[in-house]
């Protein structure tokens, strides 16, 4: 069992290369915000994580 004092891995970004912005600057692609977006590079493991939970709940749903 690995131990709690492991290093996670880096979150990947949930850029899907469909960049366009809307009247939010939200990103309709991945739902960034571009704050988030020009911010991603720098955050912290844990504020990428609170920005990937974020723009889960901005992203458009997908028709079936």
């Amino acid at each position: 069992m690995p131990s709690s004092d492991t290093p996670r891995p880096a979150p990947a970004s949930p850029c899907v290369r469909r960049c366009c912005l809307d009247e939010q600057e939200v990103c309709l692609g991945c739902g960034r915000t571009l704050a988030e977006i020009r911010e991603w590079s720098q955050a912290s493991n844990a504020r990428r994580e609170q920005i990937l939970q974020d723009a889960k709940r901005r992203v458009p749903k997908q028709p079936l």
